[in-house]
């Protein structure tokens, strides 16, 4: 049977601490939910997924289980809450609200404890999620049969993306009335900019170390935009190994003002009535805030060598999840309506009515700082210059063998 909304419809039933939007799940111990194979095959899940699905059968299953609990790195997501439940009657969201870091351990510590009470975990920090969660069997891919041929393999495999993000450069638009203020990353390191540069603490934010290491991930490209500002080989600091690390040195050499809050970053840069405000080297998604702070940021598009960096935030089912079912309806809801297509037209508010209707759950991230992994869903007001833009995307492999150095490198040379 093909699957439409329609269809759906009528299979339908009628921060170091945890933010919990609805009532506590409540944890499956070890001993009643050790046999983790029994688990996959029971629900379809793992290496017995089943590339076609009953998906009536699935949200009854769901509607049964009654609760989906969800760790996710972005607070953003409990604006899903209301409509979630609306749309999939007798399921309750329960979200912890954790960021990247402490999404990932705490699913790896309750699971070392033989605590399994999560069902969805939705984050960045790829070098971890693949190596420490995916490869060690802690969550699962998960792609609903009927949105698989929507989304290109490279952001289903093998792990699926919930979206890609990026890292960008943010300027006040009424300080800077000719443009932005700079072309080149590397002025961000000259005297003239010496404290007047933000960026969210990349220990605590994993999307923030990602921005970093996919800067550092290309040394070469790196040393080669110093010498085009410069017209000089790039000379390295004493025990610096390439032009990536010696750019993290020299920003942080520069005074670089480090925030705990990516949304106070975009705030500070982008307040109206400033004369010298900071640069803010932040979350792309936080462009949303001119409308809804009164910000005057604007996103700089032609930066050498890379005006974005791009990160993907993952979501996957948790071993040994509790309500299975529901977990594969909520994935399927962050991907959003199955009606939605490219000439589908949807206008703001995105969180409301119409608009919220067809993009479900990608709808507090349909903003110009965030792409949807499906291939056919459009792109939102001022999206399109996600694409004009030259990037690069840290790599799984990179953040796993260089973050923990790079981690080091920051703290070493922040403390100087």
């Amino acid at each position: 049977m093909k699957f439409t909304y329609s269809t759906f419809m009528r299979t339908v039933f009628g921060a170091a601490t945890a933010a919990v939007l609805s009532t506590a799940a409540t944890p499956i111990m070890a001993d009643s939910a050790s046999d983790l194979e029994t688990w996959m095959k029971a629900n379809a899940i793992g290496t017995h997924a089943m590339m076609e699905e009953n998906w009536s059968d699935i949200v009854a299953k769901a509607t049964a289980e009654g609760e989906v609990v969800i760790y996710s790195s972005s607070g953003r997501i409990a604006k899903l809450k209301d409509h979630f439940e609306a749309l999939y009657p007798g399921i309750t969201l329960t979200l912890f609200d954790l960021g990247s870091v402490k999404t990932i351990e705490k699913t790896i510590r309750e699971q070392d404890a033989g605590i399994y009470q999560v069902d969805v975990v939705t984050t960045g920090n790829s070098g971890s999620v693949i190596k420490e969660l995916l490869e060690k069997g802690r969550i699962f891919n998960y792609v609903p049969a009927h949105m698989r041929d929507r989304i290109p393999a490279e952001n289903r495999d093998p792990l699926l993306y919930r979206v890609n993000e990026a890292i960008v450069f943010f300027y006040n638009t009424e300080a800077n009335p000719d443009g932005a203020p700079i072309k080149n990353v590397w002025e961000l390191t000259m005297p003239d900019l010496k404290g007047k540069v933000g960026i969210k603490n990349p220990m605590s934010s994993g999307s923030s170390l990602m921005g970093l290491a996919a800067l550092v991930q290309n040394p070469d490209e790196m040393a080669a935009a110093y010498k085009r500002l410069t017209g000089e080989d790039i000379v390295l600091s004493e025990g610096v190994p390439d032009a990536g690390f010696e750019f993290v040195k020299r920003l942080l050499a520069n005074d670089v003002v480090i925030f705990k809050s990516g949304s106070k970053l975009a705030d500070a840069a982008g307040k109206a009535g400033q004369t010298d405000p900071l640069i803010a080297m932040t979350n792309m998604t936080y462009i949303a805030r001119n409308d809804a702070k009164g910000n005057v940021n604007a996103i700089m598009t032609d930066v050498d060598p890379f005006s974005k960096m791009v990160y993907p935030t993952y979501m996957s089912i948790a071993a040994n999840a509790p309500h299975p079912n529901a977990a594969k309806v909520m994935i399927a809801y962050l991907l959003g309506n199955p009606e939605m297509n490219l000439d589908s037209k949807i206008e703001k508010p995105y969180t409301k009515g119409a608009a919220f209707d067809m993009l479900w759950g990608l709808a507090p991230y349909y903003d110009a700082g965030s792409v949807s992994p499906r291939a056919d869903v459009p792109l939102p007001a001022g999206g399109e210059i996600w694409g004009e833009m030259k990037g690069t995307t840290i790599t799984a492999e990179f953040m796993w063998k260089q973050g923990p150095k790079l981690r080091d490198f920051w703290l070493i040379n922040s403390s100087n």
